[in-house]
């Protein structure tokens, strides 16, 4: 019954993945009929203008909402395992927030003296800035053993590097703000097939990785005495953790921009549908929900209020902060029943 529940789940993940991003190549400030994208895909488009609207502009920017999406998802739920927290995520602990900060500072540095900015140098500023957060948050969390304070000095740290950011941005020159801005606030929109080749080569690799620790994620979720009883190393296996989650979000955040609550709400709606905390089960599907959850919100951020796009953290805290809540009242409950 739980495998029919299972197969069940993932098909209707697929399928609404692909009914999403359909959507999202149709539909936007000049309507494309579902014929014209196909033909566009295929390259047996009879209009210029709107081959160039499907492939240049709409289907690379689905493509990194699927793939940044997942990575997102997926990097909460490493880090709701390595805290054994359910509202852990690199946005709320602060680890999109230090990503975001030191790609600031690279890309007012490159930009005030006419550099061109890369893929692998935005990558690289932003696993910088997400490994000094998750530093600092692993720094306090041996000093606090309180898991309740340890978020709340994650989000502080987060607001710091925040303020900092926009520091720099205030004082930036004009010619940068614009693009500054876009992305500061978190956006899709800007991204190109090179940079999507980039980030699905890094998250594809990123992912085999957290697939790998399938078993010991399943071990270490009974406890580090239970893991290390049935040989996980239980120090290497942290370590690899917060590598693979920080690998993850500064991908987003460089390409991206902080983009809020993915990591947090995905993982416990996903394991809501799948009824299982199987991570071999939990880890494909979380991708595939934050791909779709994130399509969702880039279509409605650009739909919406068209001409004016909303950022795309606007739309996902409006979805993802009643989960979080949620998931708040549930454990309170369940505290209060004990």
């Amino acid at each position: 019954m739980k495998r029919y529940r299972n197969a069940m789940a993932f098909a209707a993940m697929i399928v609404l993945l692909l009914v999403l991003l359909v959507m999202n190549l149709c539909i936007g400030s000049s309507s494309v009929p579902v014929s014209d994208v196909w033909l566009a895909l295929t390259g047996r488009a009879t209009d210029a203008t709107v081959a160039n609207v499907v492939l240049q502009l709409r289907l690379p920017r689905a493509l990194a909402a699927i793939v940044l999406g997942g990575a997102l998802a997926l990097s909460g739920y490493l880090l709701q395992t390595f805290f054994h927290n359910p509202i852990a995520g690199p946005f709320i602990l602060g680890i999109s927030s230090g990503a975001k900060l030191t790609v600031a500072i690279a890309m007012v540095f490159a930009l005030s003296r006419s550099m061109v900015v890369n893929s692998a140098t935005l990558m690289a500023a932003s696993f910088v800035g997400a490994m000094a957060a998750m530093g600092l948050v692993l720094l306090l969390s041996t000093v606090v053993k309180r898991m309740s304070v340890l978020i709340i000095g994650g989000v502080m740290i987060g607001y710091l590097c925040s303020a900092v950011t926009e520091f720099i941005i205030t004082f930036a020159a004009d010619e940068q703000i614009a693009r500054l801005h876009t992305w500061s606030v978190g956006s899709f929109s800007g991204i190109d097939m090179t940079d999507v080749l980039v980030m699905t080569i890094v998250v594809a690799l990123t992912f085999v990785g957290v697939l790998m620790l399938s078993k010991p994620i399943s071990a270490f979720r009974m406890g580090e005495t239970y893991a290390s009883s049935v040989g996980v190393n239980v120090k290497a296996f942290r370590a690899l953790l917060v590598l693979l989650s920080s690998i993850l979000a500064a991908t987003v955040t460089a390409f991206a921009g902080p983009v809020s609550f993915v990591g947090v709400a995905v993982p416990h709606l996903v394991r809501s549908l799948l009824g299982s905390s199987e991570p071999r089960r939990v880890i494909p599907a979380c991708f595939l929900g934050g791909a779709a959850f994130c399509l969702l919100c880039d279509l409605l951020a650009r739909t919406m209020f068209a001409p004016t796009e909303l950022s795309i953290s606007t739309v996902t805290a409006v979805f993802g902060a009643p989960v979080v809540l949620w998931i708040l009242v549930r454990r309170q409950k369940g505290r209060d029943a004990a």
